[in-house]
C-alpha cells in the first residue's frame, strides 16, 4: 500500500513536468516548421510587420507632432501697444506690475525710438521713414508666458486681462494656428486608431490564411491523430504556437522597420528644425509602445490561428 501511494505521488509530481515538456517541445518545433519554408513564411511575416508598423508609425508621427506643438505653444508671445499719451513713469509702473505677475515670463520693452529703428531695419522703407517729422510708433511691450505648457485658451484669457490695463491701447496675440494644428493632430490620432483596427483585421486574416494552408498540408496527419483518439486541444496546440511565432516575429520586424525609417528621417528632420531655430528631435518608439506592439502582434497571431483551426478541424474527419 505504501509503495502504491509513493507511486501515485511520483506520477502526480511528474504530470506538470511532462505537461510543460510537451508544450516546450511543441513550442520549439512550431518555430522549426516556420523556418522550414523561409521564403514563403518570411513574406507572410513581412506583410504582418508592415501592417503593424503602419499604424504604429502614424501614432509615432502624432506623438512627435504633439511634442512639436508643445514647443510652439511654449514660444507663444503677445504684443502690447501702449497709448501714445502715456508718460515714461506710467510705462515704468506698468512694466513693474507685469514683472511682478507670476504668469508672465520673458518681458521686453521697446521704446518708440527702438521700435522705429527696428521697423527701419526690417521694413526696407528707411528713406520714407526718414521723411517723417515725428515718430508715430508707441511704446511696445513683448511678453511670453512663464508656463511653457500654458494652453492657448488660458493665454488668451491672460492677454484679455492685460488689454484692460489703462496704459494699454491694443494687444495682439495669434494663436489660431495653434488651435488648427492641435485639431489636425487630433484628426491624425483618430485616423491612426481607425487604421490600427483595419490593419489588425488584415493581420488576423493573413495569419489565419497561412495557418489554414498549413493545416491543409498536414491534413492526413490530422486525420490519423483523430483516428487514434487525439483531442482537439492536442491537434490545435502546434498551430496556436505557430500563430504566436508569426505574431512575435511580425512585431519584431515591425519594430525594426520603424527604427530604420526613423534613422532615415531623423537627419533631415533635425536639419529642418535647426533652420527654424528649434531644438526638436524626432522621437522613436518608447518601451511602452514597443511592448504594446509585440503584445498586440502576438494576440492577433493567436486569434488568427485559433479561428483558422476551429474552422478547418470541423471539416477534417477521418475517412
Amino acid at each position: 500500500m505504501a509503495r502504491r501511494r509513493r507511486t501515485n505521488r511520483l506520477r502526480a509530481s511528474l504530470q506538470p513536468r511532462a505537461w510543460l515538456l510537451r508544450h516546450l517541445q511543441v513550442f520549439v518545433s512550431s518555430l522549426g516548421r516556420i523556418w522550414q519554408r523561409p521564403f514563403g513564411n518570411g513574406m507572410s511575416i513581412l506583410v504582418i510587420a508592415i501592417a503593424i508598423a503602419l499604424p504604429a508609425g502614424l501614432q509615432l508621427l502624432v506623438s512627435n507632432l504633439a511634442q512639436l506643438a508643445g514647443h510652439w505653444e511654449g514660444g507663444a508671445s503677445a504684443t502690447l501697444f501702449l497709448k501714445p499719451e502715456v508718460s515714461d513713469r506710467q510705462v515704468k509702473a506698468l512694466l513693474q506690475r507685469l514683472g511682478n505677475d507670476q504668469r508672465i515670463g520673458a518681458l521686453e520693452h521697446l521704446t518708440p525710438q527702438q521700435a522705429l529703428e527696428e521697423f527701419r531695419q526690417h521694413s526696407g522703407l528707411s528713406e520714407a521713414i526718414s521723411l517723417l517729422e515725428e515718430n508715430p510708433l508707441p511704446h511696445v511691450v513683448l511678453l511670453k508666458p512663464a508656463d511653457a505648457g500654458l494652453s492657448p485658451e488660458r493665454f488668451q484669457a491672460l492677454v484679455r486681462e492685460l488689454r484692460s490695463q489703462p496704459e494699454v491701447d491694443r494687444a495682439m496675440v495669434d494663436l489660431q494656428w495653434v488651435s488648427r494644428f492641435r485639431a489636425m493632430v487630433q484628426l491624425l490620432r483618430r485616423g491612426s486608431q481607425v487604421l490600427a483596427v483595419l490593419l489588425s483585421l488584415a493581420v488576423v486574416l493573413v495569419i489565419g490564411n497561412t495557418i489554414r494552408l498549413e493545416i491543409q498540408g498536414r491534413r492526413e496527419e490530422i486525420e490519423i491523430v483523430k483516428l487514434v483518439g487525439g483531442s482537439r486541444a492536442f491537434i490545435r496546440r502546434p498551430f496556436l504556437y505557430e500563430g504566436f511565432w508569426y505574431g512575435l516575429l511580425g512585431g519584431l520586424t515591425a519594430l525594426l522597420l520603424l527604427e530604420l525609417s526613423l534613422l532615415f528621417l531623423r537627419g533631415p528632420v533635425e536639419r529642418l528644425a535647426q533652420l527654424y531655430g528649434g531644438g526638436f528631435r524626432l522621437q522613436g518608439p518608447d518601451p511602452a509602445l514597443a511592448l504594446a506592439m509585440l503584445l498586440v502582434a502576438v494576440l492577433l497571431g493567436v486569434i488568427g490561428a485559433w479561428l483558422a483551426v476551429q474552422q478547418q478541424l470541423d471539416r477534417i474527419e477521418p475517412a
